[in-house]
C-alpha cells in the first residue's frame, strides 16, 4: 500500500512512537477490505510498537486506533491516504502518548465537555480541508472518553454518501444529524459545540502598536515585518492562511517552482511563531472604531486594542447571486472543484466562469465527470490560451458562451441549471447533478461599513498602505490594488507594516 518515498518518510515518524498502539481492524472479502489489511500489515511490520488485531466494527471496512486496553474512539473507514494520510500519522503517534501541539487551555476545553458526542466525518482523499477536521475531532475523542470520531472516506462508503446526499466535503455528522460541511477549526468546533473561549481572555490584553486582522498571506507578511521592529504585534484572524488553505497548485510564486496553498500556509504560520506574536485565531471580527486607540470588536463580544491596525482580511468566492444558490449550496452547488470533485464521480457538471479558476476546475472535472458544460458571461472566454487549447481537445466538454446563469433547480439536490443567451435572449435547461462556481472573488469588508473609505468593497488605501483613518492601514486582496496575487499581498503586507512603523514613530 505505501510506496518507498512514504515508507522512508513514515519509518521516521514511527520511531517518536512512545508507547505501544492497537489497530483493530475489521475487514471483509472485498478490495478496499484487503487493501485496509494490507495498510495496518504493512505498518505493524514497520514497529514493533504497533500490533494488529482482528475485531468487528461498525463499519466494515474500517480500523480505529488504540492504546491497549483503552479503546479511544478514533476509527477509519477506508483508507486514510492521500491528504488523509497526515490524520493517520498524527493518529499513531498522538496515541501513542506523544502530546498533541495545542494550547492547553484548548485541551481543558475539550476535558471538560459534558454528554455524548458521536462524531463521523465524510472525506475525499484529494480534499485538502478535511484533513483539518478530522484531525481536530480525532484529537478530541483521544482528549475525552465521551467523545468518539470515524473518518469516512466517501470513495469507499458511495452507497452511504449518496443515501445522506452529501456532495461536499467535508461534512460532519454528530449522533447520526448533520452537524456542519466545511473547513473547521478546533476552536470552531468548540464553539459550535457551545464551548467557546472566555471574552475576558482577550479583553485583558494589554494594547498592542500593531493589530494585524487576518492571517493570509498579506497578514502573516504585516506581522513578521513589525515583529522584525521589536514592537508589541498581534494578529486577530479566522483562519490562519486564508485562502491559500483553498489553493491546490501554485506555480507563480517567484523562487519556488511549484508549492501548494496548504504548504506555503503552514511555512507561513511556521514563520510567524518564530516572533514573539500573539496569534488570536478562529476569531470573527465585527467592527473597528479609532479612538485614544485603534478598537476592534469580535463577534464574541470582546474587544482587542492597539495604537494602530492593519486590516488584510482577504477575499472569498463571489457567489452568483440566482435563486437555488444558496438553498443548494453543498447540495450540488460547490465552490471547490479539487475538494469536491470526486463526489462527481460519472455524473454532469457544469462550471460557471470562463477565467482560469473556471478552466482550470472544468479540466480537473473532465477526468472525473460524465460531462462538463462551461457557462461564460461574456462573449469570450477570459483564460489563459494554454488552458483554452487543453479544454477545447477534451472529448466531454461543452462551452456555452454569452451565457447569463438564471437559476439552479432541484429539489432536494441539484438537478440542472438554467441560461440566457445574450445575443437572442433565449432561455435553456441543462439537466446535470453539481454546480461549480468560479467567478472571482469579492472582498471581505461588510464588517468595515460606514468607517473606512472603499470602492466597490475594496478599501482604498495610499502607498504606504494607509486608509483614511489615522493609525489604520490594509493590505491585501481586500483592498484596491489592481492584481490579487499572493506574492502582491505578501509585498503590501510589508508595506502596510512598515507604514504602520513609520506613523508609529511619527506619532
Amino acid at each position: 500500500m505505501l510506496d518507498a518515498d512514504i515508507k522512508a518518510q513514515l519509518d521516521q515518524y514511527l520511531q517518536l512512537l512512545e508507547g505501544d498502539v492497537l489497530l483493530k481492524v475489521s475487514a471483509g472479502s472485498d478490495k478496499v477490505s484487503k487493501e485496509t489489511l494490507e495498510l495496518v500489515d504493512e505498518l505493524a511490520t514497520m514497529s514493533t510498537k504497533i500490533k494488529v488485531e482482528k475485531a468487528e466494527l461498525e463499519r466494515t471496512p474500517s480500523f480505529s486506533v488504540n492504546r491497549v486496553g483503552e479503546d479511544t474512539g478514533i476509527t477509519f473507514a477506508g483508507i486514510p491516504l492521500g491528504h488523509e494520510f497526515t490524520s493517520l500519522v498524527l493518529a499513531l503517534l498522538q496515541v501513542s502518548g506523544r502530546p498533541p501541539k495545542e494550547e492547553q487551555s484548548i485541551i481543558d476545553q475539550i476535558k471538560n465537555i459534558k454528554g455524548e458526542y458521536h462524531f463521523e466525518t465524510y472525506v475525499s482523499l484529494t480534499c485538502n480541508n478535511c484533513p483539518d477536521v478530522v484531525q481536530a475531532l480525532n484529537l478530541m475523542s483521544l482528549l475525552n472518553p465521551n467523545i468518539t470520531h470515524t473518518m469516512i472516506e466517501g470513495g469507499a462508503y458511495k452507497d452511504e454518501v449518496d443515501s445522506k446526499n452529501i456532495m461536499a466535503v467535508p461534512t460532519v455528522y454528530l449522533n447520526g444529524e448533520f452537524f456542519e460541511s466545511g473547513r473547521m477549526s478546533m476552536k470552531d468546533i468548540l464553539s459550535k459545540l457551545g464551548s467557546a473561549q472566555d471574552p475576558s481572555e482577550f479583553n485583558n490584553k494589554d494594547p498592542f502598536d500593531v493589530l494585524v486582522v487576518g492571517g493570509g498571506a498579506a497578514g502573516a507578511s504585516s506581522a513578521i515585518y513589525a515583529a522584525r521592529k521589536g514592537i508589541r504585534t498581534g494578529i486577530v484572524t479566522e483562519r490562519f492562511g486564508g485562502q491559500m488553505l483553498d489553493t491546490v497548485g501554485i506555480e507563480n510564486f517567484i523562487s519556488v517552482k511549484y508549492t501548494e496553498g496548504e504548504k506555503l500556509a503552514a511555512h507561513l504560520e511556521e514563520h510567524v511563531n518564530e516572533y514573539d506574536i500573539d496569534v488570536m485565531d478562529s476569531q470573527r471580527v465585527k467592527g473597528i472604531e479609532k479612538k485614544a486607540l485603534v478598537e476592534v470588536e469580535l463577534e464574541n463580544g470582546a474587544v482587542l486594542k492597539s495604537k494602530t491596525a492593519i486590516i488584510a482580511t482577504g477575499a472569498r468566492w463571489r457567489n452568483v447571486g440566482v435563486p437555488g444558490e444558496q438553498e443548494f449550496r453543498n447540495k450540488g452547488v460547490t465552490y471547490c472543484p479539487h475538494c469536491d470533485g470526486p463526489l462527481f464521480e460519472g455524473k454532469d457538471v457544469a462550471v460557471i466562469g470562463g477565467g482560469n479558476s473556471g478552466i482550470e476546475a472544468a479540466i480537473d472535472l473532465a477526468g472525473v465527470v460524465k460531462h462538463v458544460t462551461v457557462l461564460e458571461f461574456l462573449p469570450e472566454l477570459k483564460a489563459d490560451s494554454v488552458l483554452q487549447d487543453r479544454l477545447n481537445s477534451l472529448p466531454n466538454v461543452t462551452v456555452i458562451k454569452n451565457a447569463q446563469t438564471t437559476e439552479i433547480t432541484g429539489n432536494d439536490s441539484v438537478e440542472g441549471i438554467s441560461y440566457k443567451d445574450r445575443e437572442t435572449g433565449e432561455t435553456h435547461h441543462v439537466e446535470l447533478q453539481g454546480v461549480f462556481v468560479q467567478i472571482g472573488l469579492v472582498p471581505n469588508t461588510e464588517w468595515l461599513e460606514g468607517t473606512i473609505e472603499t470602492e466597490r468593497g475594496h478599501i482604498v488605501v495610499d502607498s504606504s498602505g494607509a486608509t483614511n483613518i489615522p493609525g489604520v492601514f490594509a493590505a491585501g486582496d481586500c483592498t484596491n490594488s489592481p492584481y490579487k496575487q499572493i506574492i502582491i499581498s505578501m509585498g503590501s503586507g510589508a508595506t502596510a507594516a512598515l507604514g504602520a512603523f513609520d506613523y508609529l514613530i511619527r506619532n
